[in-house]
């Protein structure tokens, strides 16, 4: 194991990290930055005192509703002016230089009808960008909060929004493409609740659902199978993990040619569509996917694992696909960990920090007790937090 009070990063020049985050009017903050280098960053302080809403704000720099999947309305400060918004701005430092993002929410009036109407608006550079998805291509972040411990219980839809996240990191567009999908899903159910059969408009929206579909099945089922590699044998006192992502989409996939199945899926929602106005959604597509994992040694799915081991296989798959994205892309991902360190065995904690310094990841975690991160020595940076103000040291 290595030494974790002792260890340099490797390949520090590298790193993917925020050197500069700054937060306006985003949950308990009215403001506050924080202004870290290219280590590991400890946030310590009692319970309440606004960590993990830095955490989020971090999650915020890639696409998505961040680690909380909350609504733009929810994130912004209570007793801010109305229509203000919330902000998220960092500095980014890359493998091909440095890069501003901003990001947070732009409140309109809604011309049609009244009311107002949320938006989130991406600049990068200082440039405005189309979209959210733009983010992708220049971060990549994973994260592990409380929450996700009952993720191997809870329905698939948690796990697949944690593979997506994974997926992100080594295929950018997939961000776009999984946004289109889910555009064309939605608005093919509306047309059916509706009882609006316009062929012409359906059959396109089919079209788009089975082109974007079969290629998000596919990115997903290709990161699995590398994922597989690096999952498949334990890493210290991690598990090893076994992987595979099941669905109707992907079992066609390992039968045939992508464009055979595009034509299988197409030819699916055109035959559930009476079933599908009546249900809602599609009977058929990636977003009925799921995740499976399996504790490698014991033979066992994650689900009948004990709690312990199944915080130690989501460590351990992060861990492995954090060590991909440095050796694909150049640098590890930045890591978002909740009060994680706190709930492991001091043999774990230890093995998990001298991962993140091995792999060179600017790892962002939080915890009550300092103590618990006294392994990692000046080899992290810290902030100290009480009532959403940050101190430094």
């Amino acid at each position: 194991m290595l030494d974790a009070r002792t260890t340099h990063t490797p390949d520090a020049a590298e790193a993917l990290a925020v050197t500069r985050l700054t937060l306006t009017r985003f949950r308990g903050y009215d403001s506050a930055r924080l202004e870290p280098d290219r280590r590991p960053v400890v946030l310590i302080g009692p319970n309440g005192a606004g960590k993990t809403n830095l955490l989020e704000a971090v999650s915020f720099l890639a696409p998505g509703r961040g680690l909380r999947g909350a609504k733009l309305s929810e994130v912004e400060r209570i007793g801010s002016p109305p229509g203000a918004g919330w902000a998220v701005a960092a500095v980014l430092e890359t493998p091909t230089g440095p890069v501003d993002i901003g990001t947070g929410r732009e409140v309109a009036a809604n011309g049609s009808g009244g009311g107002d109407r949320d938006r989130r608006v991406v600049r990068v550079d200082g440039h405005p960008a189309k979209g959210q998805t733009a983010l992708a291509e220049h971060v990549a972040i994973v994260w592990l909060t409380p929450q996700m411990d009952r993720l191997f219980l809870e329905g698939s839809s948690g796990r697949r929004r944690f593979l997506d996240r994974l997926v992100f990191g080594f295929d950018p567009a997939h961000a776009g493409r999984l946004s289109r999908y889910e555009h064309a899903l939605r608005e093919r159910a509306r047309l059916l609740r509706d009882g609006r059969v316009d062929e012409g408009w359906l059959s396109g929206l089919e079209d788009q659902m089975a082109t974007t579909g079969v290629a998000v099945a596919a990115a997903r089922r290709d990161v699995v199978q590398r994922l597989r590699a690096a999952c498949g044998r334990a890493v210290g006192p991690f598990p090893g993990a076994d992987l595979a992502v099941l669905g109707a989409v992907e079992r066609w996939l390992d039968e045939g040619p992508a464009l055979a199945v595009e034509d299988s899926l197409r030819q699916s929602l055109r035959d559930s569509r009476r079933l599908d106005s009546d249900t809602g959604g599609a009977a058929v597509g990636p977003h009925k996917s799921d995740l499976a994992v399996r504790h490698t040694i014991k033979d066992m799915p994650a689900a009948l694992c004990s709690t312990g081991e199944q915080k130690a296989l989501l460590i351990a798959i992060v861990l492995a696909n954090a060590r991909l994205l440095a050796a694909e892309r150049g640098a590890a991902p930045l890591l978002l960990l909740d009060e994680v360190a706190a709930h492991l065995d001091p043999h774990r904690r230890e093995a998990l920090f001298d991962e993140i310094l091995a792999l060179g990841a600017q790892a962002w975690m939080t915890g009550t007790d300092d103590n618990v991160f006294a392994p990692l020595g000046s080899a992290a940076v810290r902030f100290h937090i009480e009532d959403a103000h940050v101190t430094p040291g």
